[in-house]
């Protein structure tokens, strides 16, 4: 079951007056332990109410009421998100907490069966997608590259060119488990199974795959810089040994703008940012 812990206020936090070092060095290995268990899914301290709004429905009529609020006791200062099994398991939590003083309080969170037939099956499928696209709000997109053996040639390639960091990297017969019979092509188990690097603030996937005849299509890289500079030395030092699609030059979009592709058939789009259109 879920449960939505409400820390309430007191007039230290009205006051905006954050807490000790102790205090949050305390909260901060509670929330490891939270974490840990699978029990924490959210948390958040919140701003004092001089800080915060109340909107009040009458009919159509919507008023705004500006903070801060009087009734200190029944404020909030923060919250958390807990998935336990049940009520008893949350205040056994709670007793493990730091605070030495307040007061907390455990609401638990309506599921769909809690509303029995008044949720329709129909009911039930738009609230599960809804959770679905919630939940995809958060996902990431990462870009995998698959470099046919030369994964290690090309990150010192990508280091040089335009300053890319490389961080873990993991080869074939480093893994814990071996690629199934057949799969790996012969002298590749010391090859890069995975491997990452920084570009700027973009973090890329790379591996050597599991054989040598991956390649490149349908896809570019887009660089973008902050000045025409920078784009002329990323751009001629990708373009090495590779082939210049359309020269760096001025767009409608941008002031510095070309295409290349590099000598591992990396497609690149380098560029500096334009105004955007009004």
């Amino acid at each position: 079951m879920k449960v939505m812990v409400l820390v309430k206020a007191n007039k230290d936090s009205e006051a905006g007056q954050m807490p000790s070092t102790e205090l949050l060095t305390e909260m901060g290995k509670y929330n490891e332990e939270l974490v840990k268990a699978g029990v924490m899914l959210a948390g958040d301290g919140l701003h004092p109410t001089s800080k915060a709004k109340r909107v009040a429905f009458n009919g159509k009529i919507r008023e705004v009421i500006d903070g801060p609020f009087a009734e200190t006791k029944e404020l909030l200062a923060g919250y958390w998100m807990w998935q336990v099994d049940s009520l008893e398991d949350a205040v056994e939590w709670i007793k493990k907490s730091p605070f030495q003083e307040g007061e907390l309080e455990l609401r638990p969170v309506f599921e769909m069966e809690d509303f029995g037939d008044e949720m329709t099956p129909e009911l039930r499928e738009r609230e599960t997608e809804l959770a679905n696209k919630i939940k995809l709000q958060s996902a990431t997109v990462t870009p995998y590259l698959f470099f046919s053996g030369r994964c290690e040639e090309a990150f010192a390639f990508y280091e040089e060119a335009i300053g890319a960091t490389i961080g873990f990297t993991m080869r074939f017969n480093e893994a814990p488990d071996s690629p199934p019979e057949g799969m790996l092509q012969h002298g590749f188990e010391n090859k890069i199974m995975h491997g990452e690097m920084k570009i700027g603030q973009m973090t890329v996937y790379a591996s050597d795959g599991c054989d040598d005849k991956s390649n490149f299509s349908g896809f570019q890289l887009a660089l973008t810089v902050q000045t025409e500079d920078e784009a002329r030395r990323a751009f001629e030092a990708l373009a090495a040994g590779g082939n210049i699609m359309m020269p760096l030059g001025k767009t409608f979009f941008s002031p510095c703008y070309g295409q290349l592709t590099d000598k591992f058939g990396v497609g690149w789009m380098v560029m500096v940012p334009g105004e955007q259109p009004q």
